[in-house]
């Protein structure tokens, strides 16, 4: 996640022969989809179906717990309660941010950290964010090697982000080292009508491959980013990566609730998943 955003960086599936070494993915645990991947194929995949009220497949997501701001002088604290995170029974995965009774903040924060790490791929997920001032959604990806290699040394590709206070548009981000926090390779995406994104679902994605990334949204390329771009700087993205999804409230980069936002918010995420671009 983009912004003043350093120290917060600081904290399935067995895919049979080819496919697995086609994408490099780390042998974890999951559905396999396919034994053969070919171009196009999808090759993992989380539907988020199961029952109202239940925990996502906790052999792929792990809940991240706890508060303190999370480098960016964020307000909530995440939590494991399915009040946070759960199933709808309507195939979605919905995390929400509430604000409690005494006036504080919780959300939830979901890692395939240590269970699931793609290399290469069309990495994609359809979702739809939350709304309001001080409302800061995520999907994104950091380097496996973390904690051992720190950030920004293991690198970060932030797939979708969003800050409340700009309806329209949303952000895709590389952070590396020597181009990371405030300065990580950022471009914005506005939506062709100037409609806001949490109106419905939208598909967010980045089609990664040795030495390139290009983000896009709804299937509509805006950017993409190679070694060239890093100014001499190493670029740290040919290697395994595992996959965040959160909803922050607060924080530097979109600023506080305020009287206009409403609680609860929710960013629904209808699947998430990794297709062959090979």
């Amino acid at each position: 996640m983009r912004a003043a955003r350093s120290t917060r960086r600081l904290v399935a599936i067995t895919l049979a022969g080819a496919a697995a070494t086609a994408l490099g993915v780390a042998p974890t645990l999951g559905t396999a989809t396919t034994a053969q991947a070919a171009t196009g194929d999808v090759v993992w995949s989380q539907d988020f179906d199961g029952a109202v009220g239940s925990a996502p497949d906790r052999s792929v997501w792990t809940n991240e717990t706890g508060g303190g701001g999370w480098g960016n002088n964020e307000l909530e604290t995440y939590t494991d309660s399915r009040s946070n995170s759960a199933l709808d029974g309507q195939g979605n995965l919905v995390i929400t941010a509430k604000r409690e009774a005494d006036g504080s903040y919780t959300s939830a924060r979901l890692t395939t950290q240590g269970k699931y790490t793609p290399q290469y791929g069309r990495i994609e997920a359809r979702i739809q964010i939350p709304r309001g001032q001080g409302i800061w959604p995520a999907f994104w990806m950091l380097g496996a090697d973390l904690p051992q290699s720190g950030w920004p040394g293991s690198g970060e590709i932030d797939v979708m982000e969003n800050v409340g206070k700009e309806p329209a548009t949303v952000h895709g981000t590389v952070h590396g080292p020597g181009y990371s926090g405030g300065q990580g390779i950022s471009t914005p995406y506005q939506h062709p009508q100037g409609w806001s994104f949490a109106d419905t679902f939208h598909t967010f994605a980045v089609d990664w491959k040795p030495g390139s990334i290009t983000w896009s949204v709804d299937g509509v390329a805006y950017r993409t980013v190679t070694p060239a771009d890093t100014n001499g700087n190493p670029w740290v993205f040919d290697k395994p990566f595992f996959i965040v999804l959160n909803l922050a409230v607060g924080g530097n980069w979109p600023g506080y609730p305020d009287a206009s936002t409403t609680f609860p918010q929710q960013m629904k995420v209808d699947y998430v998943r990794v297709i062959d671009n090979s």
